[in-house]
């Protein structure tokens, strides 16, 4: 495919939606290891489940705005009337039970920083804080068994697929194809 500024892209960018290009270029396959936007992008790849990630990226701002920042203890405080408030968001997916997941999953993630000290380390500790390099795949061992710990804790919507697509997005695992000219460079690329 030709690219207006010449550089080739995994096959999956689409080339017409500019976000999606920085998406691709500037977040996706760099290593995260801030807890705020683990948690930001694992409660978005949950409402990615059975959708496409676009249409979910196309309303973060939305889901931004309507989760309070992702603020991880607004989250794990929000009632009924708040859960009622963001199903009736229109700029957001409002799916009652991924708005439900959001939540409980919020209070997972929390019960895990207890854990471990934070998020990140038990996230990195499951490949010792090393990238995985994968192409082609849609789950791994790693992600079916992080998936399982996940579900044993509560979390919900977390199935090996979308906890490997989470994997891909905060750089855990690399999977930017052969040819694209970030392939082989996010391990060097400064981690947030």
């Amino acid at each position: 495919m030709e690219w207006p500024d010449g550089k080739v892209r995994c096959s999956w960018a689409n080339p017409k939606n500019e976000r999606y290009i920085r998406y691709h270029d500037e977040i996706w396959g760099v290593p995260v290891h801030d807890d705020q936007k683990l948690f930001e992008m694992l409660i978005l790849e949950c409402f990615q489940a059975g959708l496409s990630w676009e249409c979910v990226l196309n309303k973060q701002e939305a889901f931004q705005r309507a989760f309070d920042g992702f603020d991880l203890e607004q989250v794990c405080a929000y009632g009924e009337e708040k859960l009622e408030e963001i199903r009736q968001d229109p700029g957001i997916i409002r799916n009652r039970l991924k708005i439900r997941a959001a939540v409980a999953n919020a209070k997972v993630f929390r019960a895990i920083q207890q854990e471990y000290g934070s998020f990140s380390d038990y996230l990195w500790n499951w490949t010792d804080g090393q990238v995985v390099h994968e192409v082609g795949e849609s789950c791994s061992p790693l992600s079916d068994a992080i998936s399982r710990d996940l579900k044993r804790r509560g979390m919900k919507f977390v199935g090996t697929t979308i906890v490997y697509a989470y994997l891909q997005a905060v750089g855990v695992v690399c999977s930017h194809e052969e040819g694209c000219f970030l392939a082989g460079t996010e391990g060097n690329r400064p981690s947030g």
